[in-house]
């Protein structure tokens, strides 16, 4: 399929949902060199966009096509069964253009990166986490420093972990200010930025395109209403107002995805695969029914609950920050289990380079990492239980 054939079939229907399912397909032909490669995936970002799938979180009265988080889930979980890497970045994309006309920035800074976005495929992350900070989820101040001068503010420090930073317009960097008493939040950052240099140190297991690399700033200057949205340490919540039912149920979509891939090509190899001592395929074995049972139990419990919590959220039944992290944490391990079921039943050729299973193991394995983690949420919800 090509980028021409995508448009003619975004001319035909608007489904976003249809829409990536044919860009998943040209994603998935070059996930094995994308993976190999670690560079920063502009074609296929330049492919999403060509398609209308990278502002579509956008809100209609900026000019978006306006999705709720049910279809934005749907979307993520297909990209990520063609390229993980691309549907990460897509998230913190999804997130950022869906939250911050809602949050405190001011509107034509809001309005600035949206339209960016929808008109010319600009990309958008935030720039959070520290060396010695960890992430700020955990608690805690940064490093990073604004400083304030004549005009504005001039920003120093390093982030680690800046996912997609090699293919950003905008950084929105997490930073306290040199007042007496410090302020803490979002300054807006071209990613040209002049003293805004790039490290490339990602060199993980999986989800090897991310280019997540270290963010080095040194005497970045911003006009003063950059400082998009700082306020004082205590008046912040754990992820920022907004942002929690997304960054609970996206990463889950992801995975999901990922372990689906991993079950097709699972599936692909039970039929195909003809021991001599069996004299039939491997698919035709009742055990082997059982075993895949399994992995589409845990796949179906991940669908079913991504959608119903997404769409309770779009319909104005909003979960709490508890729910939000739990439900990320339960598909994430879902996911992870189904893909180590298919490794199980392929032996050797399950960690084959030559066959996709073990990529989608390296990538599947990614869901661990992503805040909140499962200590936070595991001691947060039993402390709530206990009316700690």
């Amino acid at each position: 399929m090509t980028v021409t054939s995508i448009r003619t079939r975004q001319d035909r229907s608007h489904d976003p949902v249809q829409i990536a399912t044919d860009v998943a397909e040209v994603l998935a032909r070059s996930a094995a060199e994308v993976d190999a490669a670690t560079d920063f995936p502009r074609d296929n970002f330049r492919l999403l966009h060509e398609a209308g799938l990278l502002g579509l979180t956008a809100p209609v009265e900026l000019g978006g096509p306006g999705v709720g988080l049910a279809d934005a889930a749907e979307v993520i979980r297909i990209i990520a069964r063609g390229e993980p890497s691309t549907a990460l970045i897509l998230i913190m994309q999804y997130i950022n253009l869906a939250t911050l006309p809602k949050g405190r920035w001011p509107q034509h800074l809001a309005r600035r990166v949206i339209g960016d976005a929808i008109d010319s495929g600009a990309l958008v992350n935030a720039l959070r986490v520290e060396p010695e900070l960890g992430t700020p989820v955990r608690g805690g101040l940064p490093a990073t420093t604004a400083r304030r001068t004549a005009d504005g503010w001039s920003i120093s420090g390093r982030k680690i972990y800046s996912t997609g930073i090699e293919g950003l317009t905008w950084a929105i960097v997490w930073a306290r200010t040199d007042e007496a008493e410090p302020r803490v939040g979002a300054f807006l950052v071209p990613a040209g930025a002049p003293g805004l240099t790039v490290e490339r140190t990602w060199n993980p297991l999986g989800m090897r395109a991310t280019g997540s690399h270290d963010a080095v700033l040194d005497d970045v200057r911003v006009p003063l209403d950059h400082a998009a949205d700082i306020r004082l340490p205590s008046e912040w919540d754990a992820r920022g107002e907004g942002q929690a039912a997304w960054l609970g149920t996206l990463p889950g979509a992801l995975y999901t995805g990922v372990a689906e891939a991993a079950r097709d090509w699972l599936v692909g190899f039970l039929k195909a695969r003809v021991p001599t001592n069996l004299g039939a395929p491997l698919a035709t074995v009742p055990r082997i029914h059982q075993a895949v049972g399994e992995i589409e139990e845990l796949l179906a419990v991940n669908r079913r609950l991504i959608r119903s919590a997404a769409r309770d959220f779009d319909e104005g039944r909003p979960f709490s920050l508890t729910e939000a992290g739990l439900i990320k944490v339960v598909t994430t391990e879902n996911a992870i289990a189904a893909v180590e079921k298919a490794l199980k039943l392929t032996g050797n050729h399950g960690v084959s380079r030559n066959n996709p299973l073990e990529r989608h193991h390296r990538d599947v394995l990614c869901g661990r990492i992503h805040s909140p983690q499962e200590d936070t949420v595991r001691t947060g919800a039993g402390k709530l239980a206990l009316g700690l």
